[in-house]
């Protein structure tokens, strides 16, 4: 985002993700060999948030970097995005033991102690959640992704500081374990909802979201 006054706080967040590399708040930290933390351009307009770290993401300490990652990278290539124009966390920032799903406490803690604080500082225009645990967290639902992939939904931030618009789609893992390409498969339907990403990221009004709100002053217009 060159040539653009920065709106993000960079040194309170490389603070934050300092002091969230020495987190031993929940079981995850014994198990794993490092805190995963971020990666990307905290001035970015697209704020991307994955379940959690790993086996490689563990080893190497950045986010996405797996086989995951890899056609994470591929997915955004696809609408002229790359790696270096989005911002990628987690919801835990420590590997679960075999990659399992975070467990209720370990979520809590970490998004409560990192995840939290770290949207209060981005303020991102749009969120894509990726797979169930994010899009649960970050829109309070119970729904599953294959229900709420695809279409635009509303966030607030806890403290009501800003809104952004979020793109529930499915997770990279999800899509290797579904390698098809049928029409109406989980890779077209991601072909889709990447488009429809692009589009809004270039002016067009959000499909299916017929009242989109207008974020707070100062933080910019999405469309």
């Amino acid at each position: 985002m060159t040539g653009e006054a920065e709106r993000v706080d960079a040194q309170a967040l490389a603070a934050l993700a300092e002091r969230n590399r020495s987190c031993v708040a929940c079981k995850l930290r014994p198990g794993c060999t490092q805190v995963v933390v971020s990666d990307g351009d905290a001035q970015a307009r697209i704020l991307i948030v994955g379940e959690g770290p790993g086996a490689d993401e563990d080893r190497i300490g950045r986010p996405f970097v797996g086989r995951g990652g890899q056609l994470l990278e591929k997915i955004l290539d696809a609408v002229q995005l790359t790696r270096q124009e989005v911002y990628v966390t987690n919801i835990v920032k420590c590997r679960p033991p075999g990659n399992r799903t975070p467990e209720v406490d370990e979520s809590e803690t970490c998004t409560a102690l990192w995840l939290e604080p770290q949207l209060r500082l981005l303020r991102p225009e749009l969120i894509l959640t990726l797979g169930n645990t994010p899009t649960q967290y970050l829109l309070g639902t119970r729904q599953g992704i294959t229900k709420l992939r695809g279409s635009w939904l509303p966030y607030r931030q806890q403290e009501g500081l800003w809104e952004a618009l979020v793109m529930p789609m499915f997770h990279p893992a999800y899509l290797l374990r579904n390698d098809t390409r049928a029409v109406g498969g989980p890779k077209s339907l991601t072909w889709r909802d990447i488009r429809e990403v692009r589009r809004v990221l270039d002016g067009g009004v959000p499909e299916g979201f017929s009242d989109p709100r207008r974020p707070p002053e100062g933080q910019g217009t999405l469309f």
